[in-house]
């Protein structure tokens, strides 16, 4: 958010016909194939296609979305599938489309026994698809999808859309849609259930330059035609909420038909968070007055009554409450009688132009930044009101309900970020979201209660295709995911987009660039992140990317031409753009060093910084001129390069660089102060054959905290790796996360680390966390942390919550919390780290000793020896 205005048989079937089951939550089965058999349906077969029913009494959204289907069937096949309006008018094989108690159709089969109305029956967002043999005379079978609400049959639609090989990211991201010319639907009753979040959704936010852009390009402005596809978007990954783009943009006033569309669909709609009772921002002029709920209320009064009006009945959350005027604090302090005043206020508006009692209209209140400190200093608001909750704009969860809280009759929700405006900095040009983080942020959300609305900050849309999708994928059913099969995801995902193509390959490479990207903010990049004189590390980091961009070429040149747009759009570019950026701020940091040492290779850095600095601009330029013949003009002009402060540059900044003059006869006066270099005194005559574990070398050891000796688990708490999260390798946690704090005892789970040490004395320990909040009561989240049979030190993660440690915490990406200890002998020892709260995510864990001394670098020492 900007800072300004700113069940057997199905399985067994799949396996005798060869074909792979798609194993990710919102899609988990596949129902179609491409054999015809006396019990499968045949929607397309022998250049036929099935018909479609749909009543003309249903939906006009279900309507829309079967046409829709339609054109889906067409992509995939070729063919048309014919529409008809009467039962009369049907044939063998038809598809049967409808929402109970909307369709006399699906009405009638229900009547009859045809189908199980009581599946439906009082369900959100239910849809079941099942093929019916003689529903009606004359007809053989139908295929029937039926729905609960409006919704439910809509994403019924898409469901079977999605089966025959129509991605959500068609249209986002040119994939393409695969032909086939046999499209069979399998028996039993296919269907998602109920979802366990019942608000899913996504914020375009910060949407300029980039997609503001393209959307006037392409369609004149952020009109119904816009809209169209992002509403479409959304129902395909089974989401139904959006906050519309809002830097100057006026939903309700910029096309009246948006408003109108969205109710078509059923998409939910609501505002931002400091935009209450749906105005927006940009709606509230200066001739309007103070935006000052104390000196100007009447005027405000009916500028929200205004909003209510214009609702209408459209399904819509309602945001409450107030910040300051373009997005900033009210007031100094907390000043909760105002805000419990002005709440009161608009809940009396709400009730009086709906003509409906209050809790008929859905509610929420954000408890962003400082509105927090409202509800932490004792405000509350009525029960039926959704307490939304914030992270901390840089996807670290600021506040939870606790454990023990009563249950609201409004629930929790949770609004998330992938994209920010903001401090320490902007990011918006790149996806750097790593869904191992988002997983284990929203699980621990979903733990503590909060399943009413998870939305999400996606920036321009674009490039953020992979973690949305994700996002809404674990808000449809959080609990089919887990630490272990998040690498499915990713694997799933490419074959799904990719036509199955090097799905293997294409994941890996989508998991390590936003791992890599994951270090640090594109935009808080500079030549000093990584050090060239220590541990080798910005050339293993170039290393990284260069092998990512070496796959991540050869799987282009494989690839069938037709994904090539896709493939660049989301897998490539990112790749290329990313490695790039570092690679550009390696060179100029080898610049300054080499003319600081007096080196004349100081001047080809120089001039390689140009050329990579020009680079960057021709992959930008490809991305707007070539990919899908210039569809996506304007998408990537977000700026990235040459930060000072928060706020982006106007343009890319090439960063500055330095030269040294050569005489005429070619010679410089050169004073070469070499790098220096490590040392690796393990193998200079150790003994090391008592040795046990982690081994010390040039006084300090370096553990990567999977790599645990042991773990001692609980009944109540598993000590869980989470693959891949982490700045080096990967996290470990405790879970399940809805869990008292746990007092330290010899029982008590914890980690064990054998480690050797040649030295003895004062030893330090620093230990390298995800930066996550303490998002409850109390004064932070604990751990213990002791050597052999000391007495644990129990160390607080949010000791220092100062805004200076939190700007630092998220600009790294990680928390660094030391401990001293006294190692009495050298030889061997057992690190223990035991849990004490949940939530504490471990990365990695360096041990120095007095004799020793931990270079500076960004990523730590790299991983020590290990003797098993």
């Amino acid at each position: 958010m900007c800072l300004k205005i700113k069940t057997c048989y199905i399985i067994l079937s799949l396996f005798l016909i060869g074909l792979s089951t798609k194993s990710y939550a919102i899609n988990p089965e596949k129902y179609i194939v491409n054999q015809a058999s006396a019990k499968n349906f045949p929607l397309v077969s022998k250049g036929k296609t099935a018909s479609i029913l749909v009543s003309s009494t249903d939906f006009s959204g279900v309507l829309k979305v079967a046409e829709h289907l339609e054109n889906d069937i067409f992509k995939v096949s070729d063919l048309h599938s014919k529409r008809i309006k009467n039962i009369s008018d049907a044939e063998d094989f038809v598809v049967i489309i409808g929402t109970l108690g909307k369709s006399e159709i699906i009405n009638q089969l229900a009547k009859d026994g045809k189908i199980d109305a009581n599946q439906l029956q009082g369900k959100w967002e239910k849809f079941t698809t099942q093929i019916v043999e003689n529903p009606f005379k004359g007809i053989k079978k139908a295929l029937v999808i039926a729905g609960s609400d409006k919704r439910g049959t809509i994403y019924g639609i898409y469901d079977l859309s999605s089966q025959i090989g129509v991605s959500p990211w068609y249209f986002w991201a040119d994939v393409p849609v695969k032909k086939q010319s046999e499209l069979h639907v399998l028996p039993g009753i296919h269907s998602q259930g109920e979802p366990k979040v019942k608000y899913r959704g996504i914020f375009i936010n910060d949407e300029a330059p980039a997609l503001t852009g393209w959307a006037f390009e392409k369609f004149g402005g952020f009109n119904s035609k816009f809209y169209d596809n992002v509403f479409e978007l959304i129902l395909r990954m089974k989401g139904n909420y959006l906050w519309p783009a809002m830097w100057g943009r006026m939903f309700y006033v910029d096309d009246p038909q948006n408003a109108v569309l969205a109710d078509e669909y059923g998409i939910v709609m609501g505002t931002s968070h400091h935009e209450p009772l749906t105005r927006a921002h940009a709606e509230w002029g200066k001739e309007k007055g103070k935006w000052d709920f104390n000196t100007n209320s009447e005027t405000l009064i009916n500028f929200w009554k205004d909003g209510i009006k214009r609702m209408g009945n459209k399904e819509t959350i309602v945001t409450i409450g107030m910040r300051g005027d373009g997005d900033e604090p009210m007031t100094q302090g907390t000043a909760i009688g105002l805000l419990e005043n002005i709440v009161k206020t608009q809940r009396n508006i709400i009730a009086e132009i709906t003509q409906k009692p209050i809790e008929q209209t859905p509610q929420m209140w954000a408890l962003y930044k400082e509105v927090q400190d409202y509800y932490d200093k004792g405000m509350t608001v009525p029960d039926d009101v959704t307490l939304l909750l914030c992270d901390d704009n840089w996807g670290n969860i600021r506040k939870l309900p606790e454990l023990n809280a009563k249950p609201r009759k409004g629930g929790y929700g949770i609004y998330y970020h992938y994209d920010y405006v903001g401090g320490p900095r902007n990011y918006k040009w790149i996806n750097t979201n790593q869904i191992e983080r988002t997983w284990e942020q929203m699980d621990l959300a979903y733990q503590h209660g909060v399943d009413k609305i998870w939305i999400v900050n996606v920036g321009d849309i674009k490039p953020m295709e992979f973690p949305i999708e994700f996002f809404l994928d674990m808000a449809w059913n959080p609990e089919k995911f887990n630490a272990g099969n998040l690498q499915d995801y990713y694997v799933n995902w490419a074959k799904e987009n990719f036509g199955n193509q090097f799905a293997g390959e294409i994941a890996e490479v989508l998991k390590l660039y936003t791992k890599y990207n994951a270090r640090r903010k594109p935009e808080l990049l500079d030549e000093k992140t990584y050090s060239i004189t220590n541990y080798n590390e910005a050339e293993r980091v170039l290393v990284d990317y260069q092998k990512l961009v070496k796959k991540a070429n050869l799987i282009n040149e494989k690839l069938k031409s037709d994904y090539k747009d896709a493939y660049y759009q989301l897998i490539l570019f990112p790749v290329l753009a990313s490695a790039n950026l570092n690679e550009l701020y390696v060179a100029t940091a080898k610049n300054h060093l080499y003319v600081e040492q007096g080196r004349v290779s100081a001047n080809d850095y120089a001039e390689k910084v140009k050329s990579l600095f020009e680079k960057d601009s021709l992959l930008t330029n490809y991305f707007h001129t070539k990919v899908a013949n210039g569809k996506w003009n304007h998408m990537m002009s977000q700026t990235h390069i040459g930060y000072t402060n928060w706020q982006q540059p106007d343009k890319n900044v090439i960063p500055k660089t330095k030269t040294i003059e050569v005489s005429n006869k070619g010679e410089a006066k050169i004073s070469v102060k070499d790098s220096p270099k490590e040392e690796t005194s393990i193998k200079k005559n150790r003994d090391l054959s008592h040795a046990r574990g982690f081994v010390e070398d040039n006084g300090y050891i370096s553990i990567e905290a999977k790599n645990y000796s042991k773990a001692i688990n609980s009944d109540a708490v598993k000590w869980t790796v989470i693959p891949n999260l982490g700045k080096t390798d990967s996290g470990i946690t405790i879970k399940p996360s809805n869990v008292q704090p746990i007092e330290i005892s010899e029982q008590s789970p914890r980690l064990e680390y054998n480690v050797h040490f040649f030295s003895k004395g004062k030893i330090k320990v620093s230990a390298y966390f995800s930066p996550t909040i303490n998002f409850k009561m109390g004064d932070g989240l604990k751990y213990g942390i002791a050597f052999d049979s000391e007495k644990p030190q129990i160390m607080n993660l949010n000791a220092d919550s100062s805004e200076k440690n939190w700007a630092q915490s998220v600009a790294n990406n990680i928390k660094i919390i030391t401990s001293d200890h006294q190692i009495e002998n050298s030889g061997n020892h057992v690190l223990k780290i035991y849990a004490i709260d949940p939530a504490l995510v471990l990365q990695k864990i360096v041990i120095e000793t007095e004799e020793g001394k931990v270079l500076e670098s960004y990523l730590g020492p790299p991983e020590s020896f290990r003797k098993n």
